[in-house]
């Protein structure tokens, strides 16, 4: 099987992520041991969200940049904010189909 490949946008999304974490622990003046124990995390994961590479879980990464105080989502985000967001996106997908169904039969150009 080929390896995945990742859109140009996500690999700079998880560049920039992960760009923001090896800065705030540095500015925190913590190791790389001293993140990983935090987080709970070997140091080669923690080097790998730092690097931004895309096989690492989305838990892991999102937890190690609260963990060193980097915003999710919005600037200066808080659980209040971030529970606001979720909601409103709760409220829009409640709007929505709860399935997505293949067509039948795709042919739109019947007049």
């Amino acid at each position: 099987m080929p390896p995945r490949t990742y859109s140009p946008a996500t690999r700079e999304a998880l560049r920039l992520l992960g760009t923001q974490i090896a800065a705030a622990r540095r500015e925190r003046r913590w190791t790389a041991a001293d993140l990983a124990e935090r987080a709970g995390i070997t140091t080669v994961t923690l080097r790998r969200v730092e690097h931004g590479q895309p096989g690492v879980a989305i838990g892991t990464a999102f937890e190690v940049a609260t963990l060193v105080g980097v915003p999710l989502f919005v600037p200066d985000s808080d659980l209040a904010s971030l529970a606001g967001a979720r909601a409103r996106a709760a409220d829009q997908l409640a709007l929505l189909p709860a399935r997505v169904r293949e067509r039948a039969g795709d042919d739109r150009d019947d007049f």
